[in-house]
């Protein structure tokens, strides 16, 4: 399938107001929304010269199409889409770069206690969080329960294989956007300019623009309008998991989360979210949606004993503003 790039919008800012940032005012500077990795991307970049800031836009787009092109399930001839059709006991040959990639999964995966798992799609599929979501029987909750879970992968990174233990699928939702993020910022390290991504629910920027850090706001996880807490943003990526608006309403008036808990295979809806601060958007995307999953208690008490910089903010009643709840390395990061 040839990559979408959806309605283009090119211009140069003055000091406005995108999004859930704020732009210095510079030289030169262009935004570009395209449509990537299933979401509208905003992509902000600053250069001396003109042509500089949109070599740097193609680059760029250029290196998430690709990073979609490997990791989509939504395209049959992705790595990701192969593997989940591969022989069950058949080693599967990745690139090194998947195969490192893997390696980082699998690490994630075990720390986490199996609160981040992308080894869900199964589940997924038995939810279907992808349309307009349903409750499973138990028996086909069952069924999805016993063939998800990274665990059902074997991983040889010595050959660069991966074999299936099951008919295990995995799904990049919980950390596709990071990890293009940081191929991004591989590809551009050495390059002239500074630049933004907007996911939505992630961001990343390259460093400090001319005129400063990048303001960002922390959204209300129900009031999704509201600005929560203000944040000078110079280096790393913001990721936010939380339900609101992505929740989805059943034609019965449940309402199930768009997060799973891949413990339970139950899915995950709260009046709250968790952003997560890291150097590596990889890291930060993971672990944004583990902490979901564990809850604020269980979250904000692991990322503490581990100096993850993460923020819950929590949502009790309609009326009174949200909780806050910070760990010491974010407060530290964003010197609050």
């Amino acid at each position: 399938m040839t990559p979408i790039r959806a309605i283009v919008v090119l211009i140069a800012l003055q000091g406005v107001v995108t999004n859930s940032y704020t732009v210095p005012t510079v030289s030169t500077r262009l935004e570009q929304s395209v449509f990537l990795m299933g979401t509208v991307a905003t992509i902000v970049v600053e250069a001396d010269e003109r042509q500089t800031a949109l070599g740097k836009l193609d680059r760029i787009i250029r290196v998430v199409e690709t990073t979609e092109a490997e990791l989509s399930t939504w395209r049959r001839n992705t790595i990701i889409s192969k593997l989940n059709r591969h022989p069950i006991g058949i080693a599967f040959s990745v690139p090194p770069h998947i195969c490192d990639l893997f390696v980082r999964l699998k690490y994630w995966h075990n720390i986490t206690s199996g609160a981040f798992d992308p080894g869900v799609g199964n589940l997924i599929e038995a939810w279907e969080l992808r349309t307009e979501g349903r409750q499973p029987e138990p028996e086909r909750l069952k069924e999805a329960m016993e063939a998800s879970g990274f665990h059902l992968l074997a991983i040889d990174q010595n050959s660069c294989a991966v074999t299936r233990q099951n008919e295990v699928k995995l799904d990049a939702g919980g950390f596709g956007k990071g990890e293009a993020l940081d191929r991004v910022r591989q590809t551009e390290t050495d390059r002239p300019g500074e630049w933004l991504i907007d996911f939505g629910g992630q961001l990343a920027v390259s460093g400090n623009t001319s005129s400063g850090a990048w303001q960002v706001a922390l959204a209300d996880p129900q009031i999704r309008t509201l600005s929560v807490i203000e944040l000078e943003l110079s280096s790393g990526s913001l990721a936010t998991s939380g339900g609101s608006e992505r929740d989805i309403t059943l034609k019965t008036g449940a309402r199930i989360g768009h997060i799973l808990d891949p413990r339970t295979g139950d899915t995950v809806s709260r009046t709250e979210s968790v952003t997560v601060w890291h150097p590596d958007a990889f890291v930060a995307d993971a672990l944004s949606t583990a902490l979901y999953v564990m809850g604020a208690d269980e979250g904000a008490r692991w990322a503490e004993t581990r100096n993850i910089a993460a923020c819950f903010i929590i949502r009790t009643t309609d009326t009174e503003a949200p909780s806050i709840r910070t760990t010491t390395a974010f407060r530290k990061q964003f010197a609050l």
